[in-house]
């Protein structure tokens, strides 16, 4: 089992950043690659970005190319979605999850309770 918990949410305006921290226990957190994903209400949960178990490849949507960026710290056990230039269309509640590394959500096993980030115009 791995528990995850996401921190770091909160309400901004566009343009702002915000770094969201997922810390992880339980079994070997360096096993798995870990993934954010976010839903906004009506919404689909929607791929943002995954990191590999090593943290050599990194993979993200479109739409956040360039202006979020995830990483790991396996000493920590802990994953970062850093956020800058936020846009109100980034609105939602943004989980993490561990799994082995994919755009698509039955690929993790395990998820986290989610964090609230709201971007006001």
């Amino acid at each position: 089992q791995v528990q995850l918990v996401e921190s770091g949410g909160g309400l901004v305006q566009a343009g702002d950043s915000l770094r969201l921290s997922c810390a992880a226990s339980g079994r070997t957190f360096s096993s798995y690659a870990m993934g954010w994903f976010r839903q906004a209400p009506g919404k689909e949960r929607e791929f943002v970005a995954a990191i590999s178990w090593s943290g050599g490849n990194t993979y993200y949507v479109d739409s956040v190319k360039g202006r979020f960026t995830i990483s790991r710290d396996g000493a920590k056990n802990t994953v970062y979605l850093q956020m800058n230039s936020l846009k109100p269309e980034d609105t939602a509640v943004y989980y993490c999850a561990a799994g082995s590394v994919a755009s698509t959500a039955d690929a993790y096993d395990y998820w986290g309770q989610g964090t609230q980030v709201t971007v006001s115009s």
